[in-house]
């Protein structure tokens, strides 16, 4: 049970994450770099997604209790959200960013693209749901596979090929369509049941 848990915990994080989408832009952000300066790309990018990520794993319910957000308004809301990001890559695709400096590591590497709204949502809603412990070994996970993938995003490209990486980034995408959805029924489930008891 906890096994299964964990796998979709660290599905719904890569699906959200769409590491795999990212790396085209990547590759293009970084074309000019030496393979040293690429790798340090890597590592600071990482390491301040994950920090983001953190931060809003452990202060997400106190910005609820905050602004009084229910937890299915959340969800309702996320889940909007998720729907629209995966929407907009289904129909035209990540924006495309000509940008090939060292500041590539935390903009928007870092920040929108690897933790973005997509990733808050989701880790804020796993928090919720099946608690911090599976929540950060899933997100760990999946950190720990994006720094493999981009570390090797060269190699990993020319395996795969540009159609094959576009082709899995549009499968991720209509994967977090169908997440999205779900959410937002169980979100509007969660606020007539919460309704019905007032």
């Amino acid at each position: 049970m906890m096994l299964r848990t964990l796998g979709i915990s660290f599905v719904e994080i890569f699906v959200a994450m769409d590491v795999i989408g990212i790396l085209p832009l990547f590759l293009n952000m970084t074309h000019r770099l030496t393979t040293k300066q690429k790798h340090q790309v890597v590592n600071t990018s990482m390491l301040t997604a994950l920090a983001v990520a953190l931060i809003f794993v452990f202060v997400g319910d106190r910005v609820f209790s905050f602004f009084h957000i229910a937890f299915f308004d959340f969800k309702i809301a996320g889940g909007l959200i998720l729907l629209l990001v995966s929407l907009a890559d289904l129909v035209g695709g990540p924006e495309k960013v000509n940008q090939s400096s060292g500041s590539t590591g935390i903009v928007p590497l870092a920040v929108p693209l690897i933790t973005g709204p997509a990733v808050i949502m989701t880790l804020v809603i796993q928090v919720n749901s099946v608690g911090y412990g599976m929540a950060l070994s899933a997100l760990l996970a999946n950190y720990t596979l994006a720094w493999i993938i981009l570390r090797y995003s060269e190699k990993l490209t020319r395996w795969i090929g540009k159609d094959g990486t576009m082709i899995i980034s549009k499968l991720v995408a209509l994967l977090l369509a169908a997440i999205s959805v779900s959410m937002i029924r169980s979100g509007l489930f969660e606020a007539i049941r919460a309704f019905r008891l007032m």
